[in-house]
């Protein structure tokens, strides 16, 4: 059947269309995106505001279009930290509802976290051993740990790149004080979180998701995305340390312009690499894997999971 995964997240509106049934993997059949940053639309009281919400159900109504076009048998939305930590979350569903038909789920955290890890464990399998899985949202920081598909811990922290941007580096380039401002609550942040995990052993295999994290091995040396999704890549803690200070010392537009940034996530990769160094520093990783799926694929994988199998055709008929 074919599949549309529609994430209302807090950088994108991402709609992936894949062609999928029980016991395979989902092959990606159409991507279609547009940015939001909804993360860095709050206003000071939290609330999405009107311009945030008329864009965002213009693009819900987009990507449903979208959908219909490709020939999507059911579509799967969902939204994440934006949405979820919205003083007005109620009312911005309900017009969502109202005006394009979609009922947006709204993910918790630890279901974020968890579905992350789902696809991660399916990606890497059984021989990856215990799984500590990171993903670096604009919304929020997801960590999971497992020997199995269920992960054995789960958090989510308010630590994503565009919610810190917004909230922490307003300078182009940032203010040196502001910097190191965000590098200590980063770190303190993490660190309340690391003894669940860290009580549960070491892992056998760290991973990373997210466009934070694929950005910043493409920095520090990873292949491009054009050499296809089965080339390893991986992100050093070394390496990161070497380009901390060499992010915060650039002007958005010199982000902009590394290998493999996007013009859209450039002001936020500083933050996201703050993150990204406390996380490897605190949970002792020398040397990270990035996994080229994340959340969508995880959703798509929990759906067919719940459908019935098709029977097997007899031998020799």
């Amino acid at each position: 059947m074919r599949l549309g995964v529609l994430d209302v997240g807090s950088n994108t509106v991402h709609l992936l269309v894949v062609d999928a049934h029980p016991g395979a993997r989902p092959l990606p059949a159409h991507s279609h995106k547009a940015e939001l940053r909804l993360a860095e639309l709050l206003d000071e009281d939290g609330a999405i505001g009107p311009e945030g919400v008329d864009r965002l159900v213009a693009t819900v109504a987009d990507a449903l279009q979208a959908a219909e076009d490709k020939g999507c048998e059911d579509v799967l939305p969902f939204a994440t930290s934006a949405v979820r930590e919205a003083s007005n979350a109620d009312q911005v569903l309900a017009r969502v509802r109202e005006e394009t038909g979609v009922d947006l789920a709204v993910l918790s955290g630890a279901e974020e976290a968890r579905l992350t890890f789902l696809a991660a464990r399916r990606w890497f399998g059984w021989s990856s051993g215990r799984l500590l899985v990171l993903d670096i949202g604009g919304g929020s920081l997801e960590i999971a740990y497992g020997m199995d598909e269920e992960p054995d811990a789960a958090v989510s922290l308010p630590l994503g790149a565009g919610r810190l941007t917004a909230g922490w580096l307003p300078g182009d380039p940032p203010d040196p004080a502001e910097v190191k401002a965000l590098r200590r609550h980063v770190r303190a942040r993490i660190a309340r979180s690391v003894g669940e995990f860290t009580r549960l052993g070491r892992p056998d295999h760290v991973v990373a998701t997210s466009k934070t994290f694929k950005q910043l091995a493409r920095i520090a040396g990873a292949a491009r995305s054009t050499e296809g999704l089965y080339v390893q890549r991986a992100l050093t803690r070394k390496s990161l340390e070497e380009w901390v200070p060499k992010l915060a010392a650039m002007t958005t537009e010199q982000r902009g312009g590394l290998p493999g940034v996007s013009e859209g996530r450039a002001a936020q990769l500083l933050a996201g690499a703050l993150v990204a160094e406390g996380a490897m520093d605190l949970f002792g990783v020398e040397e990270l894997e990035i996994c080229p799926w994340a959340l969508r694929e995880g959703v798509i994988l929990r759906r067919l999971d719940h459908l019935p199998a098709q029977e097997p055709a007899a031998f020799g008929g």
